[in-house]
Order: C-alpha cells, then sequence, then structure tokens
C-alpha cells in the first residue's frame, strides 16, 4: 500500500492483526486470506478488498451488507486454484460477483483512477487492464440480467447455479414454494440440505403467492421452484381432477408480475419437456402446465439456461 506497506501489515494504519490498514490520505484495504474473517474495529468502509472468493463467496455479500464494500470499492480474488474448473468458469463468476483477479504488480486505486508509467489500474468495480500509462476511466459492476430462468432435470444443479448467481449480493429473499416437507422425511432432508447451503445473511420467504411477492420485492428474489409451485397452485384450486381454468389465470399473474418485476428475479423449474408421457390425466396436465410456462417466461427472461451435471447451458 503507498508503494511501502507489506502483508501482513504493520506500523501505523495497521489493523485486524496485520489483516488491514488505513493509509494516510485515510484510504483503508483489507486482505483476507483463507479461512479468515473480516476483523472487529475496523474502518467503516474500504477501498480495496483482497480476498479468497472461492472458499466462501457469500463472504462478499456480507461485506456489503455491512457497508464495508460499496460500488467504488475494488474486490480482487486472490488464492485462486483448482477449486474452479477453468479459467472461463472463474471469469463468469467474477462478472456475477463484482470482482476481477489482477496479475502480480497490478496498481489498484480505490475510488479514483490515476495513470501510472507501469502495471495497471482498477478503479471501483472495472474488471478490465488498461494499458501502461492509461488511466481507467468509467468501469463499474457489470448490470445483471434483471429475469433469469433456470431449467433442469432432478438433481442437475439449477438450484446450485441459482443460489451462485446472486451469492455476494448484500440482500436477497429466497422464495421456497414447497414448504418444510414436516411430513415427508426424504423432502425434509432436501430442504435442510438447501437451506445449509445457502447463505446465512438471506431471507427467507415460505409462500405460493408469487405475484403479490415480485410485485411488492425490493430486493433480489431467487424463487425455487417452479414446478413445486405449479404443484401447490393444483392443490389450492383443486384442480387435478377438476376445473383448470383458476391454474391457469394463476400462471397468467405470475408471468404479469416477473415482466413487470422492479427488481433482479432468478428462478429455478424442472425442464419437463424431455421424459416420458405421464401415464395420468393429471400428471399430463401437470406437465402441460409447467411446460406453458417455463416458456412462457422464457419468453419475458434476459437470461434462460438449462441446467446438466452442473453446467449452465445458455439458451
Amino acid at each position: 500500500m503507498d508503494d511501502v506497506a507489506r502483508f501482513p501489515f504493520s506500523g501505523a494504519g495497521a489493523f485486524g492483526g496485520g489483516l488491514g490498514m488505513v493509509c494516510p490520505d485515510g484510504r483503508a484495504v483489507l486482505c483476507l486470506p483463507p479461512g479468515r474473517e473480516p476483523p472487529a474495529g475496523g474502518p467503516a468502509r474500504y477501498d480495496a478488498v483482497v480476498l479468497d472468493l472461492l472458499d466462501r463467496p457469500q463472504r462478499l455479500g456480507e461485506l456489503r451488507r455491512a457497508g464495508l464494500v460499496d460500488d467504488r470499492t475494488v474486490v480482487v480474488a486472490a488464492w485462486l486454484d483448482h477449486r474452479v474448473r477453468s479459467e472461463e468458469e472463474l471469469a463468469r463468476r467474477l462478472r456475477l460477483w463484482g470482482a476481477v483477479t489482477v496479475p502480480d504488480g497490478t496498481v489498484l486505486e480505490g475510488g479514483r483512477a490515476e495513470a501510472v508509467p507501469d502495471g495497471t489500474v482498477l478503479e471501483g468495480r472495472r474488471a478490465a487492464a488498461v494499458p501502461h500509462g492509461t488511466a481507467a476511466g468509467g468501469g463499474g459492476r457489470e448490470v445483471p440480467a434483471r429475469r433469469v430462468l433456470l431449467l433442469g432435470g432432478a438433481r442437475s444443479g439449477k438450484s446450485a447455479e441459482a443460489e451462485l448467481r446472486l451469492v455476494a449480493e448484500p440482500y436477497v429473499t429466497y422464495v421456497a414454494t414447497g414448504g418444510d416437507g414436516a411430513a415427508d422425511g426424504e423432502w425434509a432432508a432436501r430442504v435442510r440440505a438447501h437451506r445449509e447451503r445457502r447463505p446465512a445473511h438471506w431471507d427467507t420467504l415460505e409462500t405460493t403467492d408469487l405475484a403479490a411477492v415480485i410485485g411488492a420485492a425490493r430486493t433480489p428474489l431467487l424463487i425455487d421452484g417452479l414446478g413445486t409451485w405449479v404443484a401447490a397452485v393444483f392443490d389450492e384450486c383443486g384442480a387435478w381432477e377438476g376445473d383448470r381454468a383458476p391454474v391457469a389465470a394463476r400462471c397468467a399473474e405470475l408471468v404479469a408480475a416477473w415482466r413487470a418485476t422492479p427488481v433482479p428475479l432468478v428462478a429455478v423449474s424442472d425442464e419437463v419437456g424431455m421424459g416420458v408421457v405421464p401415464a395420468t390425466s393429471a400428471g399430463r396436465a401437470f406437465r402441460d402446465v409447467l411446460g406453458r410456462l417455463n416458456e412462457q417466461l422464457a419468453a419475458e427472461s434476459e437470461y434462460v439456461a438449462l441446467v446438466v451435471a452442473g453446467r449452465p447451458l445458455e439458451l
């Protein structure tokens, strides 16, 4: 920092056992190696943060929620290794999370950019290097797709992909449509596994009134999932063997809310078009309703992917 400090930091301005430093000009840097947590008693915000994002990416969301990281903070991912399968996948995740990776010798300018004779300047969340001696102007976090629909079969990794997309956000509401599964031990185990995997700073809401939730939302929503929602709507409307017009009306309300959403949405749904034809009338009705709903939401989405074996294939 300021071309004189080495990590772990020491001397005037150092804090947190050497994890952070406040420079003479007031700018602050935080460095979190693997397994380390942010120290207490530091500054109100940081100009630069270097951390192991592959260990616990939700830590970045926690820092943002606490106001310690904002849109002017340079977030650098370090300690990168085989935990990500390829450089392309790493780049994709960092774009989603608003972070960068830089080569040794990079000059980081939190909150402002200055030309330097050698090295790279990164301002705010700018994710591109600039030529030697060139100032980095503009910049900022990549704007995420407002409406994201992730389709997939059972155990395809679609829920994990949805969570990965929002893990670094400061405020997220996880909308569970399948209940807690208290009467079904297997379903309860699945619900418990999802809860344990989700970031602790997220909020959770269990409901089937998706149109109202979307209309009232002020922070990103993760809806998991549309298959259980359709099944619940069939139950609520008594439509398995009766009139299915109320189900169609509920789906239309959801599509309208999805189209008009004021916040980023990520929804998980089951792909039902590649299996065998259901043997029962009720099964075929469920397949048809969910298939049409997927098609309608996809038409209103900026990003749609089919998740297969944990890998999203953009459609």
